[in-house]
């Protein structure tokens, strides 16, 4: 029997019983009549080559537009292998759907420090935060205006006001390095996920459009002793359904949590993790090994998002899950620095077809890049 949500799901996203992933690194897998992923394929053309010798550095965030357009925040940091014979690219880049750059800008010293997440929102103005810092900003859609900073540069929400002070979870006005941020289209109220590393904030902050502070929660507790509504580590993104839920992940706590848009806890998905090294032995379960699975989320774009995808840090891929159930449909992606695999991939982004976009932090010289993975039929 198929359900009248199957009859309508678009045709990236209904391509048979058995899934068959084209990089040939999962297994067909057979399906439920609820969600049926298209396959995802690496496009080696995209984006193309970047103008003036640009080299990029760590990808620190991905994010897409109402016309597809990509954006991608370069947080520099090269080689002098690199600079002998490139040149460092602009901190934001933005390319049109066919890859080429049309537009970059920023100035380093006016934007957050190490560079990590961005969303364009409902009005076309472009949000960007950075781990290394304690505020966000929100510009133009091309960079020429800054519209609004929640924060203060320089000062953290801490015991000392800087980044080696301990967290306070307490601040209206400062944040403690953000790493993600979602704007609510229904009335433009501001989420960021306020917290990247264990010794910075473990909360979810909400503004108003203006900036001023409505409300927050943070449910801080050891792992042993974690109830089911408790961060354990780290809120790395954060992301509103269409339905009107909240979507945060726990990357240090292999889940994403849900809430609805006042903070009341909804449920748990679990992201597991595969061991593949001895150095992921070091936690007993699912808090001290590595970096934690649940890193990103993005949701397919039928109007219902069915399906959520989420980039498992730990197994270096893309995990693509019913979003009702949670229950993991199938993957891509391994550890590695060819086309279609990744090395410190940190964040994803969905465009209007479909297509996903892996940004990579990389090391010695390897990642830092953006990839694009077509969904089946966009040519």
């Amino acid at each position: 029997m198929t359900s009248n949500a199957t009859r309508c799901l678009p045709a990236w996203a209904a391509a048979g019983l058995w899934l068959a992933f084209v990089l040939g690194i999962s297994s067909p897998i057979p399906l439920n009549a609820q969600a049926r992923p298209a396959k995802f394929e690496v496009d080696p053309s995209w984006p193309k080559p970047l103008p003036d010798r640009w080299v990029t550095g760590a990808v620190g965030g991905v994010c897409v537009d109402a016309q597809d357009h990509v954006f991608i925040l370069n947080r520099g940091g090269l080689t002098e292998n690199e600079l002998d014979s490139g040149r460092q690219a602009p901190p934001v880049i933005e390319f049109e759907p066919q890859g080429n750059v049309v537009n970059s800008w920023g100035n380093r010293g006016m934007l957050p420090e190490a560079l990590h997440g961005c969303f364009v929102d409902y009005e076309n103005n472009l949000w960007i935060s950075g781990s290394g810092s304690g505020f966000v900003q929100k510009y133009t859609h091309d960079g020429k205006g800054l519209l609004l900073e929640i924060g203060t540069p320089g000062v953290v929400d801490s015991s000392d006001g800087t980044l080696g002070g301990l967290p306070l979870n307490a601040s209206r006005t400062y944040l403690f390095r953000p790493s993600a941020i979602a704007v609510d289209s229904s009335n433009g109220d501001v989420f960021v996920a306020d917290g990247e590393e264990p010794g910075s904030n473990h909360r979810v902050v909400v503004f108003d459009r203006n900036g001023h502070f409505l409300r927050q929660w943070a449910l801080y507790a050891e792992p042993e002793k974690a109830a089911a509504e408790a961060f354990t580590q780290v809120p790395h993104c954060v992301a509103i359904s269409n339905d009107g839920l909240v979507y945060v992940c726990d990357r240090r706590g292999d889940r994403i949590q849900v809430f609805d848009k006042v903070g009341k806890f909804q449920k748990n998905v679990s992201i597991p993790y595969e061991q593949r090294s001895q150095r992921q032995k070091l936690g007993p379960g699912h808090a001290t090994r590595v970096w934690g699975t649940a890193d990103w989320i993005g949701f397919s774009p039928d109007r219902a998002q069915t399906l959520m995808y989420v980039l498992n840090e730990d197994n270096e891929q893309v995990e693509i899950l019913d979003r009702a159930s949670g229950n993991v449909l199938s993957k891509f992606g391994r550890a590695g620095h060819q086309v279609g695999e990744f090395t410190f991939a940190e964040m994803l982004a969905v465009d209007s077809k479909g297509n996903i976009y892996v940004a990579e932090l990389g090391a010695d010289e390897a990642g830092n890049r953006v990839q694009k993975f077509k969904a089946a039929g966009d040519q």
